[in-house]
């Protein structure tokens, strides 16, 4: 999964700002870096507060994000949970706890396509810290590996703010944390007085209150194709929503010939091989619509349709077929794309 991976989306969103002149009128600010190895981009109205001083805090914000919930600083708080004995409870932060009760809630809905104690099999398949690998992992080695998988093995408890890992399993949340790191952005910028703001982190994407042109926020979802780098399928209008995209087809890995997804399945320890290219949610939470994204990206075009009908999930699905891409779009998404075709009239 993305989230069963240690995900790097690329522009699987591409965030289109429509301008219109309107700059003049409207001081907004727009700041960027570098953030949970991919970028971070925030277009802002902020009447208290900007400029250098506003981009202090946002990255001081995310530095914190970072050191909570980071796979590659050995000391993140994730980390030295990861290093604990297996049965110990350990204090946790509400940040920590509040992103994995949410991964557990996401795996519970899709009986386990989704699961943050993958670690151990996204670096396996050389989809982690650890660098590529070469030769394909034996199925013996991934029976052994999948032995200590499970969001099962996770408990939590809320009253004394603690948790355990009750198998030696390590928990990766590469698949929520980022929509987690745009949600605590917009938060921050509310608190600011910033009541239009777009967050964009990796192609997670939260927009609140309107753009530069006083229209809502939009975006597009990405052509899943590598040889159509920029191309829109669809166009969002974002009314107080985040949306995120999870793919295949920027991050993969080729072995003996053979093409294999970075999107890892942890219910058989082996990358997806459906026709699924990818799969864009519209959800008021982007850490929500993260891991659901990915959830269904692993479940597939048929599996992954039916629970977000049944979850009345905003959902637009686009599946390889042999002419292009069909699109699939459960009836949640469908008032997103009959907004954004209205306003485009």
């Amino acid at each position: 999964m993305r989230g069963c991976v240690l995900e790097i989306r690329a522009l699987l969103v591409l965030v289109v700002l429509l301008l219109a002149g309107c700059e003049a009128a409207r001081e907004y600010d727009r700041l960027e870096g570098a953030t949970m190895g991919t970028y971070y981009r925030v277009t802002a109205l902020c009447p208290g507060v900007g400029g250098a001083t506003l981009q202090r805090q946002l990255e001081t914000e995310l530095e914190r994000v970072n050191a909570q919930m980071s796979t590659y600083q050995p000391d993140s708080e994730l980390m030295r949970f990861n290093g604990t004995p297996t049965g110990e409870w350990v204090p946790a932060s509400s940040e920590l706890m509040t992103v994995i009760t949410t991964a557990k809630e996401i795996s519970r809905w899709s009986e386990g396509a989704f699961d943050v104690t993958v670690s151990a099999l996204v670096n396996l398949w050389g989809f982690g810290p650890g660098g590529r690998i070469s030769k394909r992992p034996s199925e013996e080695t991934i029976a052994a590996v999948r032995k200590h998988l499970g969001y099962q093995h996770l408990e939590l408890d809320p009253a004394a703010q603690s948790m355990r890992r009750l198998a030696p399993s390590t928990v990766d949340l590469s698949a929520i944390a980022k929509g987690h790191a745009v949600d605590r952005l917009g938060l921050l910028l509310e608190k600011q007085g910033c009541g239009d703001y777009l967050v964009d982190i990796g192609g997670e994407v939260r927009g609140e209150g309107l753009s530069p042109s006083g229209r809502l926020w939009r975006v597009g979802v990405e052509v899943p194709d590598p040889g159509q780098v920029g191309g829109v399928q669809k166009i969002l209008a974002l009314d107080s929503m985040a949306v995120a995209t999870s793919g295949d087809y920027r991050n993969f890995l080729d072995l003996a010939g053979e093409r294999y997804s970075h999107t890892l399945d942890p219910r058989t320890g082996y990358p997806v091989q459906h026709d699924l290219a990818s799969v864009t949610v519209v959800h008021p939470s982007a850490m929500w619509a993260d891991g659901l994204a990915t959830a269904l990206n692993v479940l597939g075009p048929e599996e992954g349709f039916e629970l977000a009908e049944q979850r009345q999930l905003a959902a637009f699905f686009l599946i390889r077929r042999p002419n292009g891409f069909e699109e699939r779009y459960t009836s949640a998404m469908q008032k997103y794309l009959d907004q954004t075709q209205e306003r485009n009239r």
